[in-house]
């Protein structure tokens, strides 16, 4: 399986289908703006393709902060339906590490909503650790 960066090509459809099912909040046209304004802030996206197919699509920031240093941050990380529990996943993970070493990141971190038991599984197979409680306020009154 091999790795490819998001770029203005063919595949921004397929990418953003899969995507949609971690995100179906969004149409793809709204998708699409947003991982634009996104990028222009440093996110990056990538993506597993076989054949014309997207298997899988992570979506990640590099940043430094006080608690964590310089890190990846994955906001998105969907393994498409129909390619589930074939290795997808791991080779997304695999090759996040391998980037953030290659950025001089010493850490890799996401969240995962509560309610994601595979994903949680999937997770801690992978070495991830469960570090925190993440608090949120979804309206700001």
């Amino acid at each position: 399986m091999k790795v490819h960066f998001l770029e203005d090509n063919q595949d921004v459809p397929l990418v953003l289908d899969v995507l949609r099912q971690l995100r179906p909040q969004y149409d793809s046209a709204a998708l699409q703006a947003q991982i634009t304004k996104q990028m222009a802030q440093g996110y990056q996206v990538v993506y597993v393709k076989s054949g014309e197919e997207i298997m899988g699509v992570a979506g990640f920031v590099v940043s430094e902060k006080l608690a964590w240093g310089k890190a990846i941050y994955v906001d998105d990380l969907v393994t498409a339906e129909q390619h589930r529990s074939k290795g997808v996943g791991e080779c997304l993970i695999h090759w996040l590490k391998a980037y953030a070493k290659a950025q001089g990141c010493q850490q890799l971190h996401l969240d995962s909503g509560v309610q994601r038991f595979a994903a949680h599984k999937f997770y801690l197979r992978e070495g991830f650790h469960i570090a925190s409680h993440h608090f949120s306020m979804t309206e700001i009154k």
